[in-house]
């Protein structure tokens, strides 16, 4: 569980991130890929087609990931501490500066074949939760709007904002320093708390589809020619149960729109469609996954 402190001063300090972290966004689909089975029927192939992508001059990023394992808390330090390391990582700890190009270039090379090709879909993605963010806040005020960065998120008592992590048990004392809330498109875990020495501390929470974002002009799956892009979207979130709101937040579409989808999808037979007491759950049916398994 983390669990976040605010006093009024907080809640005074809250902004929202005015543009995507390029460097968060490729440690969020690093650690993702790391993550992901290659039998995922969601991020398999995007997984395999990412490692066949990544350059020999990224390598260096695997050091900081023993036996395929990753922390959001890794660092050079950490990769240092583990024997055997590489020059670059030891040398990093020293401040030689030939550890950090070696680092730098890493960097550069996994953003160039991994994220550039969507970046534009990221920027796209981050002003789309910006106004929803925003309008939130004109709407229902500044403590709803915090509450539903993430589902299952809550505000306690008014002061403390509550979600299951990605990591283990936390707590964290704004104390004033306010909070930075920065989206992120390629993470589908928790929520991420990054606590500077100095500074305001910064929450990033995912808010993409859940899907692998894709270029603008590829298709995410071989049933968009048929059903279009959206509903075969839908369609591969739907392995799992769904409510209308939820697959518009995740797809960033109004409850309407999703409605009209989820229709016809239904009317085709493959998805079901059920009422719990004011909910509506969506599901995909075996047909729909029949498809997706013919098309992946």
């Amino acid at each position: 569980m983390l669990r976040i402190y605010f006093t009024a001063a907080d809640f005074a300090r809250v902004r929202f991130a005015v543009r995507p972290a390029p460097l968060q966004e490729l440690n969020a689909a690093l650690a993702t890929m790391v993550l992901t089975q290659d039998d995922d029927p969601l991020l398999g192939r995007w997984r395999q087609r990412l490692l066949r992508s990544l350059p020999d001059a990224a390598r260096p990023l695997a050091d900081l990931v023993p036996a395929g394992r990753v922390s959001e808390d890794r660092t050079v330090e950490d990769a240092a501490a583990r024997l055997p390391a590489p020059f670059w990582a030891r040398g990093g700890c020293d401040g030689d500066p030939r550890a950090w190009e070696v680092m730098r270039r890493a960097q550069f090379a996994a953003f160039e074949a991994v994220v550039r090709p969507v970046w534009a879909r990221v920027e796209d993605l981050h002003r789309a939760e910006f106004t929803r963010f925003a309008l939130t806040v004109a709407e229902q005020g500044l403590g709803a709007a915090v509450s539903g960065l993430v589902p299952g998120a809550r505000l306690r008592d008014g002061t403390v904002w509550e979600c299951d992590a990605s990591g283990a048990d936390r707590d964290l004392e704004l104390a004033g320093r306010g909070l930075v809330l920065q989206p992120t498109f390629h993470w589908t875990a928790g929520p991420l708390v990054a606590e500077p020495s100095s500074g305001t501390p910064v929450l990033t929470y995912p808010a993409g589809p859940g899907l692998p974002l894709e270029p603008a002009d590829d298709a995410p799956c071989a049933l968009v020619a048929v059903l279009g892009r959206t509903r075969c979207s839908m369609l591969l979130l739907l392995a799992e149960e769904h409510t209308t709101g939820s697959l518009a937040r995740r797809l960033g579409l109004s409850d309407a729109t999703v409605s009209a989808h989820t229709a016809a999808l239904r009317g085709a037979g493959l998805i079901t469609t059920v009422r719990a007491g004011r909910t509506v759950l969506h599901r995909r049916t075996p047909l729909g996954s029949l498809l997706i398994r013919r098309t992946l």
